[in-house]
């Protein structure tokens, strides 16, 4: 998948005030949120690299449709 994140869903990757320098991200389906990370990440790259990965798997055939 390229690094366009695919529609309905939307990354958003943001710092943390604590550790200073790092940072999180949050994945959105039409504007719910759906999935945030659980640690932080060194640089805003990764983070979203991250999130790309999790959004891959949300739509990835066979993932838990279940989600919402």
């Amino acid at each position: 998948m390229a690094d366009e994140v695919p529609h309905p869903y939307s990354i958003e990757v943001s710092p943390l005030a604590k550790p200073e320098g790092h940072f999180q991200w949050a994945i959105r389906r039409s504007g719910t949120l759906i999935e945030r990370s659980d640690r932080p990440y060194r640089s805003e790259a990764r983070a979203h690299e991250s999130a790309m990965e999790a959004v891959e798997r949300m739509v990835k055939p066979g993932a838990d449709s279940g989600r919402r």
